[in-house]
């Protein structure tokens, strides 16, 4: 059955969707049909969904009907939306799109296009040797059927080690190796979450992982970060977690995703007792830890001021290494990563035995691979906070001692608008309202550094040239819809 999305719902997504450059010469159907389409390229207007009737949304967003007619005609003349007499109009895209890098939908004719949706390094130069040298390895397990639901021995062991590298001593049978961070939580939430159950998680926080628990139809609270530094104020977190009593809470604590902030270690001791005391189970994901930069000192792990099975983590190799090998791990108890496998059997056998190989031999070459990766990230973010600095610089912008993004308060809440007109010129965007719920976050945009130093800074030309096309635009004065957070 198709879903519905009510006029409501769908005002709170639009925000101000008539903030578009030139709005002089675009009549205000084109301006919605062009904010539908951008929902839809981003992500947070699925496909398949019943938009709501003509007047409902005219009601909703404080319009005319006609406006509303017109930009449902457009939409159904760009293959945005197909219509069906008493059936209704639901989404779709046009033929001419293909899924992108982002796992988002994109024009296929957008190639050259400055990515800043995507958060993830080029391969390393070790990535190549690493992969021959698995290759030989490959005829030791050829004789076998090669499904290990909790990963090669070898794998499991490397991953352990590193653990134990950062103070937390942890055996192979606590490390189940998986596809990617993703699937990790995914499984995790297959054997501990219960469809309407609670979650607690950051404000903003990974879409992915929103998309991970809306998928298995989670009621999620959210605690908001601050931009500046710790992000998280203790008390208010704590507080929810008291107050709310979630059944799991999914939590960045190094250089979150998107805000950068790496939690203190005296607050993940608390965080965890309070856990503990309420009868929560919390999910870490560590996918950025081992990329601190300026020298910055990461705490102990969160896991180790665990001492009830409470905390899971999760973590894997895209962000230090390479996205395009899809190896992740989570760490549990024994018991729990036995549990995940027999769960694990019902979505897939096992992963690759080769890219687990290749996975063993980059982390034996780890240290000179991650230690370059910060160095490089490093002059990356200090290229995109300069040319920041000098092209927008009424942005506030909170500078990440790790991790691969900052996190920046816009000067209106534009990021949807200014992500659509970035578009146009060959940049795409990941605006605010993606990390959050229900189009909140409107104020804020993700920007990588994970692009070479020149690409940074072009795209930042580009963005600040729309950007003054957007202060240059005529807005209209009608009643903007009420955001619910």
């Amino acid at each position: 059955m198709t879903s519905q999305v009510r006029g409501g719902q769908l005002a709170r997504l639009l925000g101000q969707w008539h903030a578009l450059p030139g709005r002089r010469r675009s009549p205000d159907y084109a301006a919605l049909a062009g904010a539908v389409r951008g929902l839809l390229a981003d992500g947070r207007l699925p496909l398949g969904v019943r938009l709501p009737a003509e007047r409902e949304l005219a009601e909703a967003l404080a319009i005319s009907r006609t406006t509303v007619t017109a930009a449902y005609r457009e939409l159904r003349e760009s293959g945005h939306l197909a219509s069906r007499r008493g059936a209704g109009s639901w989404t779709m895209l046009p033929g001419t799109h293909r899924v992108a890098t982002s796992g988002l939908w994109t024009p296929s004719d957008d190639r050259d296009m400055i990515d800043l949706g995507v958060a993830a390094l080029a391969a390393p130069a070790q990535l190549l040797p690493a992969a021959r040298a698995a290759a030989e390895d490959l005829p030791r397990y050829l004789g076998g059927a090669g499904y290990h639901p909790t990963g090669i021995l070898e794998l499991r062991e490397a991953v352990a080690r590193t653990y134990a590298d950062r103070g937390l001593p942890t055996s192979p049978e606590q490390i189940m190796v998986t596809n990617g961070t993703q699937h990790a939580l995914d499984l995790v939430l297959r054997l501990a979450h219960s469809p309407g159950g609670t979650v607690l998680v950051e404000a903003p926080s990974y879409p992915n992982a929103l998309a991970a628990l809306a998928a298995r139809r989670a009621r999620i609270t959210t605690h908001g970060l601050a931009l500046a530094e710790p992000g998280w104020d203790a008390d208010l977190l704590l507080g929810s977690l008291r107050q709310v009593r979630p059944k799991l809470a999914y939590l960045i604590p190094d250089f979150q995703n998107p805000t950068g902030h790496l939690m203190p270690a005296e607050l993940r001791e608390r965080v965890v007792a309070t856990a503990h005391a309420v009868g929560t189970d919390l999910i870490v994901d560590e996918s950025f830890v081992d990329l601190p930069l300026d020298g910055t000192l990461v705490p102990p792990p969160t896991a180790g001021f665990d001492r009830h099975s409470r905390v899971v983590t999760v973590g894997g190799m895209s962000k230090p290494f390479w996205g395009g090998l899809r190896i992740g791990w989570i760490r549990a108890s024994a018991p729990q990563v036995q549990r995940l496998a027999a769960v694990r059997v019902g979505v897939d056998m096992s992963s690759p035995v080769l890219d687990q190989l290749v996975a063993v031999h980059l982390l034996a070459d780890a240290p000179a691979i991650v230690a370059a990766r910060r160095t490089q990230l490093a002059a990356q973010r200090d290229a995109l906070l300069a040319a920041l600095a000098e092209r927008l610089p009424d942005w506030r912008v909170a500078v990440p001692h790790g991790g691969v993004t900052l996190w920046a308060e816009l000067d209106g809440p534009i990021s949807s608008a200014l992500a659509r007109a970035a578009e146009e010129v060959g940049v795409r965007l990941a605006p605010g309202p993606r990390f959050g719920l229900d189009g909140t976050l409107e104020r804020f945009l993700r920007l990588p550094f994970t692009l070479p130093a020149a690409d940074l800074v072009e795209a930042v030309g580009r963005i600040a040239a729309v950007r003054y096309d957007l202060d240059r635009a005529a807005r209209p004065r009608w009643r903007e819809p009420a955001v619910i957070a």
